[in-house]
């Protein structure tokens, strides 16, 4: 809604503090921390070490999460988040800290892409033009970065460095023996000296170099396969499963994703889902992010149990309930198992069930059917409580290996290749699912965990599975075994020794997290460093072929197909430039000039993100990814920090499972290598909350612009209209969006950043009331009127001390202001601020200098523009940036007096002044002393008197 600043209507004075003021001081002092360098951090080699004071001070790595450069540009939800790191950056350099705080841009994405499709605009040039219009942005707010390390993901000295990690990656493997990463030619030695048995047992020696890469490959923490991946034709590309959305459709673009079989990079993340679990304990992040994390990593203790199924092979499943396996009464695989082909026979097995054939023929038709019905469907539908379950009999039997009993082999949607290994044995009286199942296709259920009620032990009459972890197994006997009477736990452990004893399974831990889909099927992304020979086996680039740089193409578009049309394959742009993609390289492998194909896959848009906060402590480092001594500074393992990593980084809640599980992973990785000496990359976390905003819709549930819409008659209208309001999101698409551009115009950037963090706590979302943006203006003229006089523009402060009432209201100020700062309390800050400044103003009489300075010290972390003009005005020729923050005087913080309230069978009757660090038997001598206190015993007795120093008293009379 719009609204007319109400500063506009006030006489001005000629040295007001006034928006055109505020434009001007804000231009001139960003100007000159340009030019100086003022924040400028610098790096323990080189400049610091040569400086001894300054390789004294602690260090601070502050970070905000990487913006996307966006052609909308900023509205002003978007700097709550850097104008908060930059109030605690600029109070820690105030406390005596080296700071690291500047910001980068994640510029490789899908919307350039899409940008260039649509008007044949090179992705680099509109992402460069959309960068420099949130870098003047950026700039006006006073945001106090070292710019010298600010850079983007799609600089190829940048994306030299996030190929050379994919090739560190790709040429390690996970030892673990040694629960790390190693390099891939110490497993390679492992199987020249036969410490380690290939395959199928055959000497390294005699393996051609095809086949040895193939063994190779399976270790690799980057490696090709091809495996059921999530396929959205209407994008022409393939999505990790954080790309998807609970619909089943993409997170970009809102097409159908489906199942599909197709040969992709991927990243060994599994390898490390112990490690990512249990460091999570020393992090310092919000517990609903480390649950997040949990939960999708997915740690469960069970058992791997092996079904023979015929001649055709081996299903191996992954069970928690190992204890029930006499209860197995059919199988489900996954639609997607690598199985499903070779079991399925012919024709349907004698007696089979019509309920179990879907209506079809033979057992391949219905197999081929379900797998197309089911392609079709997102991993989240497909395993929704729906009350029809579905499936099909594949026609084949597997064996109960404690019972022998044949049982038949279903697929089904519910279950997911994505969890244990696409299969499950089914025991229907003890999971409501496959209950759920056997009652649709009329399987037979067997009940081996003793009920605790009394519904018997016959599941046909039950209504729902029973499931219970304190109860006694029965029906549990085979030919060699016996789990009768036994309880939960201590069938699980005989169970299992029993099947590792024979060699059908072994005691296992499983996860639900599943290997980094690292492919994309676009232009505007990081090229792999990658090519193959002329047997299809990948190499990757050496350093000096670096970065690998994107070549120009004539169409930037993936080929997209029709959304729905699931059996269609990608076709990339870069894999249509045949002259890049064929080239003749000497790899320096001793074979000499060699003819290769180049990987016309590029790299998702999360891995640039992955290690930026590396590249910020060393940016122009073309020898090494980073100086060891610059990264251990900065980053590197201390007390409280176990695992090392940034000191504090500040982003929304939505990465959780995407962006800081992988840059995690890569963290991982390159310490286990050396590259790096912190095992994580950030270690504490702050989630800020969102601003948001009124949307107006019309009767038709359109959105129409705030800022036309009036209140009027208790309603809100737009053209003559009557429309509807709800909180929500800020965007240009909900047009609600206010730029920042418009608050500097009306009140500038200082206020800006005053009433954004002055909103709420931090970490919570708040409503945007433009309306209230001139209260921290006001706050700024009332701090401008107590130091210089508006009519002359001299300064008014005076060389006086202050009384007694004033110092105890700024070093009461200077305690809480330095308190909440430190704790990221910057709502609580100003209001401290404001009650002093508030306070001074009633005062009236000119300031002391020496309240005037620490006043103007106090709100320089938050509005710094003015605090420079001011400081500089006092007399200061240096920034103010970089000076000391007031300490509080401990004398004038804790209060003179404190009332105590005394009171008598519970009602007050006496309120005394006394000191707050009175001891109990003075204030109880004090009490009964007071004549009022007298007078309400009337010579009563005194039977207790409850003390509470400072107070309170309680006295009981007898």
């Amino acid at each position: 809604m719009s609204e007319t600043n109400p500063a506009a209507a006030e006489p001005v004075a000629p040295h007001r503090y006034t928006s055109a003021m505020a434009a001007d001081i804000e231009a001139r002092w960003q100007g000159f921390w340009d030019a100086d360098g003022t924040y400028e951090a610098p790096n323990p080699t080189g400049e610091l070490s040569g400086d001894p004071e300054l390789a004294a001070k602690p260090k601070k790595f502050i970070m905000d999460m990487f913006p996307y450069p966006s052609g909308a540009g900023l509205h002003v939800g978007h700097p709550l988040g850097y104008i908060a790191t930059d109030v605690f950056a600029r109070h820690q350099r105030m406390t005596g800290h080296n700071v690291l705080h500047t910001l980068g841009f994640d510029a490789f994405g899908l919307p350039a892409e899409q940008y260039a499709v649509q008007t044949g605009t090179h992705p680099r040039a509109s992402t460069e033009a959309n960068m420099e219009n949130m870098k003047v942005q950026l700039r006006r707010l006073g945001l106090g970065h070292d710019k010298r390390r600010s850079f983007a993901t799609i600089d190829p000295d940048y994306y030299k460095w996030t190929q050379w990690i994919f090739v560190q990656i790709f040429n390690s493997w996970y030892d673990k023996d040694a629960d790390r990463a190693r390099p891939i030619d110490t497993l390679v030695a492992q199987f020249e000296s036969g410490q380690r048995a290939t395959p199928d047992g055959r000497p390294w020696s005699e393996l051609s170099a095809a086949e040895r890469a193939d063994v190779v490959g399976t270790y690799r923490l980057a490696y090709a396969s091809d495996a059921p991946v999530n396929w959205a034709p209407g994008l022409g590309t393939v999505l990790a499963n954080e790309e998807v959305t609970a619909d089943g459709r993409s997170e970009r673009g809102n097409f159908p994703v489906f199942k599909a079989k197709l040969r992709q990079w991927n990243m060994r993340i599994t390898a490390y889902a112990d490690r990512l679990i249990d460091d999570l304990e020393a992090l310092d992040w919000p517990e609903a992010i480390k649950l997040q994390q949990r939960n999708w990593i997915g740690r469960s203790e069970g058992a791997r149990v092996d079904f023979e199924v015929g001649d055709a092979g081996t299903i191996t499943v992954f069970t928690t309930r190992q204890d029930t396996l006499f209860g197995a009464t059919y199988m489900v695989l996954a639609p997607e198992h690598e199985l499903v082909g070779a079991i399925v026979p012919d024709a349907w097995p004698e007696g089979t069930h019509e309920v179990w054939t879907g209506g079809h023929a033979t057992p391949a038709q219905a197999v081929d059917a379900y797998r197309k019905q089911a392609a079709s469907k997102s991993d989240v539908e497909r395993q929704a409580e729906a009350k029809d379950k579905t499936g099909v009999f594949t026609g084949a039997f597997a064996t109960n290996p404690v019972s022998g009993e044949p049982v038949p082999v279903f697929i089904a949607d519910y279950v997911l290749m994505g969890y244990g290994t696409g299969a499950i044995m089914a025991v229907p009286a003890h999971d409501s699912r496959d209950f759920a199942f056997a009652r649709a296709f009329e399987l037979p259920m067997r009940c081996v965990v003793e009920p605790s009620d009394d519904r018997g032990t016959d599941p046909s009459a039950w209504d729902d599975a029973f499931s219970s972890y304190d109860a006694k197994l029965v029906n549990s006997t085979g030919a060699d075994i016996s789990l009768d009477g036994l309880g939960v736990a201590e069938a699980k452990e005989r169970i299992t020794g029993w099947l590792a004893d024979r060699g059908i399974g072994e005691g296992t831990v499983n996860f639900r997290l599943r290997d980094w889909l690292f492919s994309r099927q676009r232009y505007w992304g990081e090229p792999f460093p990658i090519v193959y020979d002329e047997d299809g086996t990948a190499h990757a680039l050496p350093e000096s072929m670096l970065p690998l740089e994107l070549p120009e193409v004539d169409d930037y578009s993936p080929r997209t197909f029709d959304p729905d049309d699931a059996d269609t394959q990608p076709e990339t742009p870069l894999s249509r430039n045949a002259q890049w993609v064929d080239v003749e390289l000497d790899l320096g492998q001793g074979e000499g000039v060699k003819r290769y194909r180049r990987e016309t896959n590029t790299m998702p848009n999360w891995a640039g993100s992955c290690w930026y906060e590396l590249r910020y402590l060393d940016p122009h480092n073309d020898q090494k990814l980073v100086d060891p001594a610059v990264e251990q500074y900065w980053m590197g393992p201390r007390e409280g920090q176990p695992h090392g990593g940034v000191d504090l980084y500040v982003g929304g809640a939505e990465h959780a499972v995407l962006h800081l599980l992988y840059a995690r992973f890569w963290s991982k990785v390159l310490f286990d290598l050396g590259h790096i000496s912190s095992a994580e990359p950030f270690h504490k976390l702050y989630n800020q909350g969102m601003i948001q905003a009124f949307v107006y819709r019309d009767s038709r549930g359109i959105a129409v612009p705030a800022a036309e819409v009036e209140e009027r008659d208790g309603g809100y209208w737009y053209e003559g209209e009557k429309v509807s309001r709800v909180l929500g999101k800020m965007g240009k698409s909900l047009k609600n969006a206010v730029t920042p551009d418009e608050i500097f115009a009306e009140y500038g950037a200082d206020t800006l950043r005053l009433y954004e963090m002055a909103m709420g706590p931090l970490d919570v979302s708040r409503p945007w009331d433009t309306r209230a943006v001139v209260g921290q203006y006001r706050l700024l003229q009332r701090l401008w009127r107590n130091v210089v006089d508006e009519a002359t523009g001299e300064v008014t402060v005076v060389d006086a001390e202050p009384d007694e009432e004033t110092l105890r209201a700024l070093h009461k100020a200077i305690d809480g202001v330095g308190q909440d700062m430190a704790a990221l309390r910057f709502n609580t800050a100003i209001a401290k601020v404001t009650e002093l400044n508030n306070h001074l103003t009633k005062t009236g009489g000119p300031l002391a200098r020496s309240v005037a300075e620490p006043l103007v010290l106090l709100i320089a972390p938050l509005a710094p523009h003015i605090a420079e003009e001011l400081w500089r005005r006092l007399g200061h020729p240096e920034s103010v940036v970089h000076q000391d923050f007031p300490v509080a005087d401990p004398a004038y913080v804790v209060d003179e007096t404190v009332t105590c309230v005394v009171q008598v069978k519970g009602k007050v009757k006496a309120r005394l002044e006394v000191s707050p660090s009175i001891t109990d038997g003075e204030l109880e001598a004090l009490a009964l002393g007071d004549a009022g206190v007298v007078a309400a015993l009337g010579g009563a007795g005194i039977r207790k008197v409850i003390v509470r120093a400072p107070k309170l008293v309680n006295i009981v009379p007898a």
